[in-house]
């Protein structure tokens, strides 16, 4: 039911580099990680970036936002200041540079598409076109919190695995991973269960959780059934962590 790596590095490098840029993903492949997460979002010309929030301010400087930016002007700004002086001037990387980098190294990904409101079914669609065009969906997952971009993935490749993405998971979660030809389900582990863990491995299909950062915690879910889940601390829990 999961047949990829069990422990991801959550965007990239967890806590020890600035989220969704190429620092991260160098970072995890540091600590020896073949899996990374890390979200994707358009920018106001309709091409994937690697970016969290739609409105700047936390990671980017500025009070504007993603979908009023242009790809060309986005890959400008600074995305590691915030973090530390160390990083700055890390920029903000498309996602034809992170599906790059990762092929390169033979990274997994699990690709969060996070669109902008509004913009769901092109966010899904625009992702996952590129993605098959690069010729990487062998190692690449999909997941969302966004029902409408995943089916329009799925609409335009098919082949590219699908995970449904919930915070808490609602009775329909089986209607909507059906509806989804998905493989998996991706919820947040603080409002799991081993009870609920046991009837969606029953189901068929595999369970990956957000975000574990303890070791112990780590252990209990794994000991429910969990398949898989990303961490920040990348530092604790090793990427073989789950033999």
């Amino acid at each position: 039911m999961w047949p990829y790596p069990k422990v991801v590095a959550h965007r990239g490098g967890g806590t020890l580099a600035p989220e969704n840029t190429l620092a991260a993903m160098q970072c995890g492949l540091r600590y020896g990680f073949r899996a990374v997460e890390f979200d994707v979002m358009l920018s106001k010309d309709a091409i994937p970036v690697l970016m969290h929030d739609p409105l700047f301010g936390r990671t980017v400087r500025g009070d504007s936002n993603v979908a009023s930016t242009t790809a060309d002007a986005l890959m400008q700004m600074d995305a590691g200041s915030w973090f530390s002086n160390d990083f700055a001037g890390e920029l903000v990387p498309s996602y034809q540079q992170v599906v790059a980098f990762c092929l390169e190294h033979g990274i997994w990904m699990n690709v969060e598409i996070k669109p902008v409101p509004g913009f769901e079914t092109e966010t899904g669609k625009v992702v996952a076109q590129m993605t098959r065009q690069m010729q990487a969906g062998a190692q690449v997952l999909f997941s969302s919190f966004s029902f409408d971009a995943l089916m329009s993935a799925r609409e335009s490749a098919p082949e590219i695995p699908r995970g449904y993405l919930t915070d808490q998971i609602q009775n329909d979660w089986q209607q909507r991973l059906q509806t989804l030809s998905a493989v998996a389900l991706h919820t947040n582990y603080r409002h799991l269960t081993a009870e609920l863990t046991a009837q969606i491995k029953a189901a068929g299909y595999g369970v990956f959780c957000y975000t574990v950062n303890t070791p112990e915690r780590a252990r209990e879910i794994v000991g429910w059934g969990v398949d898989a889940f990303c961490t920040d601390r990348i530092d604790l829990i090793s990427h073989d962590f789950i033999t």
